[in-house]
């Protein structure tokens, strides 16, 4: 059980004095837990309970009675507490009586007056007849102090109409410094006064002496046949004299104080009504002061207004209190409407918004004007965004895709569109360099210019929404320090309540967001419904993959601004898969625009080799992919929240076949160049390394490319791609966090392989028919056999023609690439030796001197090249010297290596190309 309250107790009291009916307020403890619990007050004896009014448990304000004694203490009893105890007291004070005539700055209480003149056994005078000064000379009022005076004077008054009235009290406050000569006249005064009083009274009976001896006649009269007769005889005569008698005296009565009576009717009336018209002028001046303070926009003033007119006047039964309170509700309920239309209104401030749902809470409005509010400013928000998209196709198709781009100065946002200009300039290879106008840099396509101001438009907007919603849930809206009140906790029963209607109407505005953007950006991502609803847009051209980085940027601006707001990631989700949707179309875009841009490169081929036998093909598609991936930097890069862009496996798959697409393009734009025919090649001229000799000067800079001389560019491109380019584009995919690196390297290989390869065995085509084709006709050129020859006296014409044509392509391989002369050169001698094995082998038979002209001819070849033997041309040879006839003397021996010296000596400087010292100096 709870332990008993302690009893109250009066610690203060103010004003500490004051006559009847002053309003005190009392301070002190355990003054009661509320207005039931108060259940006496006392103030000099007199109970003030009536007029108490319970503030708190430490104050209590109420007004002082007619007490009996004139002072007291202040006790207060308390169903809690019981009777309580004071340590102050309060005195009461006798009220100053004014006069009839006297000057007051207040209308003066006369009901004491009616009292007094009422009683006839104290024979007041009527107030008529009530002198204002008895004394009849100029009263000077003294400085005596009125508690001296009731102290000299106990139980005494100065008030000559009082019972206990004291000459001596009224002469100290009335004339303390009257000279006693005056005193001598005030005396006569007193007399003549007296004697003036007599007379009248004297008159005033005199002039009635007819009817009083009239009706005492006629009661001697009655008295007498009463007691002779005993009968009733006369009884009939009796009372009917009786009552003239008493008629005339009435009628002359009524004639005497008709007028006075009437006037004093009339001034007593209207006194009560301007009584009643001052006491109450609060309740009838109302309606007018809240019609002027709602003009003024004073809406405190009219609610405290009302709410102290309803505290007094709610539940009165007077009818004139009836029909002006109801004037004031009938006022109050239009600024009911007033305030829930401007709270309604749109645009409004958070502020406003708070201050008119507290008026409507102190106005007690039905309903909840706080969801109301809310509701409204979901819907605004939603037709805001329509708007938005419903302006902007509109003027899309009234004007150019194009147009200026945004102010950005009157943003507050950062946005990433200023720095765009940066990223557009970025050259991928020398794809950039056309003849476009830079003006575009520095115009954004209508759909980004969209997205930047609908995301400008929820982003300044949500939080205010936000924002209400939080002060609606922790009850602020109705108490700015927190305090509890059954408002307060009715609002925050009401958002339980309607959390999920509120998490609804945020997914819808965050739905509306996302469905928007994906109508102007990936109308396919949206539902056939949905597509009229959110989309609309005319589709010319799909943006680039600059523009989807920059209304990325945007859209994960407007996230990580909505997050601020402390709004669940569950409801923001959806602006996450939106970013990541984004992310993969930028993707995909840029990779695709990278493959068109590749594609052109072709016509950008100068045909200028370098040092190395390189153009600047494979230069510009590397840096073309490099820039590519660089652009795609912040879209690869995870931003907080964010899933990586390759978590779904068709989006590596669909990047990992763009990829390849890219390399593939890259490959046929190479196969393109180096196989078209010559009347299609750009008369370009090849600049040849100064380092590199040009032997036989087959090559010079006033005539155009051949096919062969392509091929070999192509090959030399080929190589240094496969063993540069392809590894370093591998390393940037890994670096940009790509997947399937491994298969689209291996494709990309194999492609470019199978491509070098194609070009390779056209070169040799080219260059290893012709000699190949000229060593049968050459071998029996003048009608040569075998079987009958001379004697050998050197290496015949058709070889040395044979080996002046290889050393033709040795020249010309090396002036391309040298390090393409050894793979050139190997094929080339896997071809002379394969086709001299088979002329060898398809000869019946040999003379002596036919054997050692075919073994001369084939050693010499064999020995001048012999660095670039293969096992397949080795295998050649040998079968080809296993079909001719050993030698069986030395003699032939010696001949045979006479002859092959002198060859080699005499085509010393020719063979020089085929040595393995000259050939490690030039590769060096």
């Amino acid at each position: 059980m709870s332990r008993a309250r302690q009893p109250p107790l009066v610690t203060g009291i103010s004003p500490n004095e004051g006559i009847s009916w002053t309003k005190v307020t009392i301070r002190g403890e355990n003054l009661g837990t509320g207005p039931t619990d108060l259940i006496g007050l006392t103030i000099c004896g007199h109970n003030c309970l009536l007029t108490a009014e319970w503030m708190s448990a430490s104050k209590i304000v109420c007004r002082v009675g007619q007490a009996k004694n004139d002072k007291g203490d202040i006790i207060v009893t308390t169903k809690s507490g019981g009777k309580g105890t004071s340590t102050v007291s309060f005195k009461l004070l006798k009220p100053e009586k004014i006069g009839i005539l006297d000057q007051s700055a207040v209308w003066v209480d006369e009901m004491n007056y009616y009292d007094m003149r009422t009683d006839r056994n104290k024979g007041i005078p009527p107030l008529s007849l009530r002198p204002a000064n008895p004394l009849g000379i100029e009263i000077d009022k003294g400085r005596f102090p009125q508690k001296d005076l009731e102290a000299l004077f106990p139980g005494m008054s100065a008030d000559f109409t009082s019972e206990n009235f004291s000459a001596a009290w009224y002469l100290i406050e009335n004339h303390s410094t009257t000279s006693f000569d005056q005193l001598k006249t005030a005396v006569v005064n007193l007399k003549k006064q007296a004697n003036k009083k007599n007379e009248g009274s004297l008159a005033y009976v005199k002039g009635g002496l007819s009817t009083f001896f009239e009706a005492q006649d006629a009661l001697s009269a009655i008295h007498q046949k009463l007691e002779a007769d005993g009968t009733e005889k006369v009884e009939g005569s009796m009372t009917q004299k009786l009552e003239n008698v008493l008629n005339r005296a009435s009628n002359t009565a009524d004639t005497l104080f008709q007028e006075v009576l009437g006037r004093k009717d009339k001034a007593d009336s209207t006194r009560n009504a301007l009584n009643v018209l001052q006491r109450f002028k609060f309740l009838f001046n109302l309606p007018l002061n809240i019609e002027r303070n709602i003009q003024k926009g004073d809406y405190d003033v009219v609610i405290n207004d009302y709410e102290k007119a309803k505290s007094l006047f709610g539940k009165t039964e007077v009818q004139v209190f009836k029909k002006y309170y109801a004037e004031v509700e009938t006022r109050i309920e239009a600024l009911r409407e007033l305030l829930l239309d401007k709270l309604l209104e749109t645009p409004s401030t958070l502020h406003d918004q708070k201050r008119y749902i507290r008026y409507l809470s102190d106005l007690h409005a039905p309903g909840d004007p706080a969801w109301q509010c809310i509701g409204a400013q979901h819907q605004w928000i939603l037709q805001l965004m329509h708007n938005c998209k419903e302006s902007y196709v509109k003027e899309q198709k009234g004007k150019d895709i194009f147009f200026p781009m945004l102010d950005l100065d009157s943003d507050m946002r950062p946005s990433p569109i200023g720095h765009l200009s940066q990223t557009a300039s970025l050259k991928r290879g020398s794809s950039f360099q056309s003849g476009r106008d830079d003006a575009w840099r520095y115009k954004a396509p209508q759909q980004v210019v969209f997205v930047e101001k609908l995301t400008k438009l929820v982003v300044s907007q949500l939080p205010n929404f936000w924002k209400l919603w939080i002060s609606y849930v922790n009850g602020s809206l109705f108490s700015e320090t927190a305090e509890k009140s059954g408002q307060m906790e009715r609002s925050k029963k009401n958002a339980r309540q309607r959390q999920n209607d509120f998490k609804k109407m945020i997914q819808e505005v965050m739905h509306s967001l996302v469905k928007l953007i994906r109508g102007a950006l990936l109308p396919f991502s949206l539902r056939e419904g949905e597509s009229r609803q959110y989309g609309g847009w005319e589709m010319k051209s799909e943006l680039s993959g600059q523009w989807l980085t920059h209304v990325i940027q945007t859209v994960r601006l407007s996230s990580e601004s909505l997050t601020a707001l402390e709004i669940p990631n569950d409801m923001l989700q959806i602006i996450q898969d939106l970013i990541l949707d984004l992310r993969v179309r930028c993707i995909i875009v840029t990779l695709q625009h990278t493959a068109e841009d590749i594609k052109r490169l072709a016509e950008k081929e100068d045909w200028v080799v370098d040092n190395e036998g390189l153009t600047s093909l494979p230069s510009q598609f590397e840096q073309c992919i490099i820039h590519s991936l660089q652009s795609l930097k912040a879209v690869l890069d995870c931003k907080p929240g964010e899933a990586s862009v390759f978590q779904q496996q068709k989006t590596q798959e669909d990047v990992c076949q763009l990829s390849i697409g890219i390399m593939q393009v890259f490959i046929d734009c190479l196969e393109q160049l180096s196989t078209k025919p010559d009347g299609d090649i750009d008369t370009a001229h090849l600049s040849v390394d100064v380092a590199s000799p040009d032997l036989f000067g087959s090559i010079h800079e006033d005539l155009s490319l051949s096919s062969e001389q392509r091929l070999l560019i192509a090959l030399s491109n080929c190589r240094y791609l496969e063993r540069h380019t392809f590894l370093n584009i591998a390393e940037h995919f890994e670096k940009h966090g790509f997947q399937g690196v491994e298969k689209i390297t291996q494709v990309s290989m194999e492609s470019l392989k199978e491509l070098d390869q194609r070009l390779f065995e056209m070169y040799i085509e080219f260059k290893a028919d012709p000699i190949v084709g000229s060593l049968e006709p050459g071998i029996y050129a003048g009608y040569f056999d075998w079987k009958d020859c001379l004697v050998p006296a050197g290496v015949r014409n058709y070889l040395k023609e044979a080996l002046v044509n290889i050393i033709a392509v040795h020249a010309e391989v090396f002036t391309i690439s040298k390090d393409l002369v050894p793979r050139v050169m190997s094929r080339v001698v896997e071809a002379v030796s394969e086709e001299l094995s088979r002329l060898m082998q398809c000869v019946s038979s040999f003379s002596k001197n036919g054997a050692l002209q075919a073994r001369l001819e084939i050693c010499a070849l064999r020995d001048t090249v012999a660095i670039y033997l293969t096992p397949e041309s080795n295998s050649s040879f040998k079968q080809a010297l296993e079909a001719l006839p050993q030698l069986s003397s030395g003699t032939d021996k010696k001949l045979l290596e006479e002859l092959l010296n002198k060859f080699k000596s005499s085509m010393h400087l020719q063979l020089t190309c085929f040595q393995a010292s000259s050939s490690a100096m030039m590769k060096t």
